[in-house]
């Protein structure tokens, strides 16, 4: 299995190199044209309207490099500042936006040294294998094609069909080399590209208030609707049982001496009626914060929600110790929405959590096999999901292809408290 995957991520990386190849050659052009667009930037109108015209361009060719980096395993963040508000096409404000950023000019610094880095090693990641390839095929082209190869050879030259047995050998060494090398030759790559396209520490800070202002301004919103959920659940259901109750036991109260069986009924009535308002409230305080949440922490509430579906569940538990309690909370219910978005849309028949805490990070985990297809841009579940965790400054990515599997994964910062011994696993 582990030789499958490393011959599959080297294939993939292979067609990776040729890819950066020619992006690189896209390079060329993109920064021609910024340096004409720069030079015409003086002339009236012309230069409003290109300049910006030729960002874009760079910025969409910078953006396809951050991907390309985020699939290495090197995340790049974007460093752009947000477009100001009514800025026309060509006009002074959407001019000025492009030309005082910097990471304007960072991402045009990349255009060349980036498309010369990205075609040295995106070559060498399809050479190399090509190389080993043509060794191998040698002695089958001598003798079924009698096709005479020479010169081929790096550890012995071949000159003649005993030659041409042993460039069996040294093209496989090549060809396992390649495919060794190739995704680490991308990775590099990226590494480069981040030394240019990643923000500054002034952009990073610059983008974490702006990050901060919008959680903030999300957390405000579902807290607001939250308080209005419980209003409107409080009037809705157990006030207004409450007040039936009590009007229940004033007309008791009434008809005790005149008719003291109907006012048994009532009181029956009464009874009922505040066990049902008593339940209500349950559920209601549920809803805030759930009793197995509170007594058994995140394993148990877990485990709980695995028992209640009709799925067959495995839940994996690697935490020490319990996490602060809106920390907690939050991964509880982030886990539930990702539970129910199961249930009701994936068609799946097993589901798998896995939960753990490493280098003060709560990682949840959620995986089933269902017909795929999630998006967190169509789905108000996945998107309320990725609210509630970013509160914590948490996030949250979903791989979800069509034809599945699923996986929702979550990173949550957090510290532990009161230890446990060791991890635990269950089936549900």
């Amino acid at each position: 299995m582990e030789t499958r995957s490393w011959v599959r991520d080297g294939l993939r990386a292979i067609a990776g190199g040729v890819f950066a190849v020619g992006l690189a050659i896209t390079n060329l052009p993109l920064l021609a044209m910024s340096i004409v667009a720069l030079a015409l930037t003086p002339v009236p109108f012309l230069g409003l309207a290109l300049l910006p015209w030729a960002t874009n361009l760079v910025r969409m060719r910078a953006n396809l490099e951050r991907r390309l980096a985020a699939r290495a395993g090197i995340a790049i963040a974007r460093p752009y500042e947000p477009p100001p508000a009514r800025a026309l096409p060509g006009g002074w404000k959407r001019f000025r936006w492009i030309a005082t950023d910097p990471a304007t000019w960072r991402d045009l610094a990349w255009l060349l040294p980036g498309a010369i880095v990205a075609f040295v090693l995106g070559l060498l990641a399809v050479a190399i294998p090509l190389y080993g390839l043509e060794g191998i095929s040698l002695l089958p082209l001598w003798l079924y094609l009698s096709i005479d190869w020479y010169g081929y050879g790096v550890f012995w030259p071949i000159a003649n069909f005993s030659e041409a047995m042993l460039s069996m050998p040294q093209g496989v060494l090549f060809l396992a080399l390649g495919l060794g090398a190739a995704p680490w030759l991308l990775e590099v790559n990226a590494q480069f590209a981040k030394l240019f396209l990643a923000p500054t520490k002034a952009a990073g800070l610059r983008l974490r208030v702006t990050q901060l202002t919008v959680t903030r301004a999300d957390t405000v919103d579902a807290q607001a609707a939250e308080l209005r959920r419980i209003e409107r659940d409080l009037h809705d259901g157990a006030q207004a049982r409450l007040v039936s109750l009590g009007m229940t036991i004033g007309l008791a109260e009434e008809m005790i001496e005149r008719d003291p069986a109907a006012a048994r009924k009532l009181l029956t009535e009464a009874r009922e009626a505040s066990g049902t308002a008593l339940l209500e409230l349950r559920n209601l305080v549920r809803g805030i914060h759930p009793p197995v949440l509170a007594e058994r922490g995140l394993d148990g509430a877990v485990r709980a929600l695995a028992m209640s579906l009709p799925l067959r569940v495995t839940v994996e538990m690697d935490l020490p110790g319990r996490p602060q309690t809106p920390v907690e909370s939050a991964a509880y219910f982030a886990t539930a929405e990702a539970l129910a978005n199961v249930v009701r849309h994936s068609r799946a028949r097993t589901v798998q959590i896995y939960v753990q805490h490493v280098d003060d990070l709560l990682l949840l985990t959620v995986s089933d096999d269902g017909v795929g297809g999630a998006d967190p841009a169509h789905g108000t579940g996945l998107r309320g999901i990725a609210r509630r965790l970013a509160a914590f400054d948490g996030t949250m990515s979903v791989s979800s292809p069509p034809g599945g599997p699923t996986v929702v994964s979550m990173e949550l910062p957090c510290a532990l408290s009161s230890l446990k011994t060791s991890p635990s696993s269950a089936t549900g």
